[in-house]
């Protein structure tokens, strides 16, 4: 069994692309984290002038607690959107990153299905239990992720339904 030069350069150009979808994935994710920490710090700059603002614009001290107080509700709004935000961001970059798993796993699977077809053809007489034994491995190692993908699936869904839980509006 031999792997010719053309198949092992396309293997490495697989990888490749897979790494690069990999950390474009990756620096898009982290763009648009930068982008919403930049918003969120300007929004913040700005809302504490206001508030200072309503504050040392009040007549008696009862009115600048009341201006404090109208202040807190509205952060605490914006905490809690900031904080869905990045839930969101990084939930999506989670479902491209295992989309991206899962499809290169099946390549991989369909790659060692060729190559034990192959090795099944041109291997010696009596390696049938040897290419068996493989065989097995290999069937369970899918199990084993198809396991795995299924419990981060469920794992995903019940953080989704947690968040979605806790920043609901009452």
């Amino acid at each position: 069994m031999s792997i010719n030069t053309e198949q092992f350069s396309a293997a490495n150009r697989a990888t490749v692309d897979s790494l690069l979808s990999v950390a474009n994935t990756a620096l898009a994710s982290a763009e648009r984290i930068a982008a919403l920490n930049l918003n969120t710090a300007r929004a913040a700059l700005e809302d504490t002038a206001s508030g200072v603002q309503s504050v040392l614009g009040a007549k008696d001290p009862q009115a600048a607690l009341a201006a404090q107080k109208a202040l807190a509700q509205p952060a605490v709004e914006k905490a809690v959107a900031y904080s869905r935000s990045v839930y969101e961001i990084t939930s999506q970059t989670q479902q491209e990153l295992a989309k991206m798993v899962e499809a290169q796993f099946g390549d991989f699977q369909k790659n060692v299905a060729s190559m034990l077809e192959l090795a099944g053809k041109s291997a010696p007489a009596g390696s049938e239990s040897a290419i068996a034994v493989i065989q097995n491995a290999i069937a369970a190692a899918n199990s084993a992720f198809g396991n795995m993908s299924a419990v981060a699936k469920q794992f995903s869904e019940a953080a989704q339904a947690n968040m979605t839980a806790a920043t609901r509006k009452k």
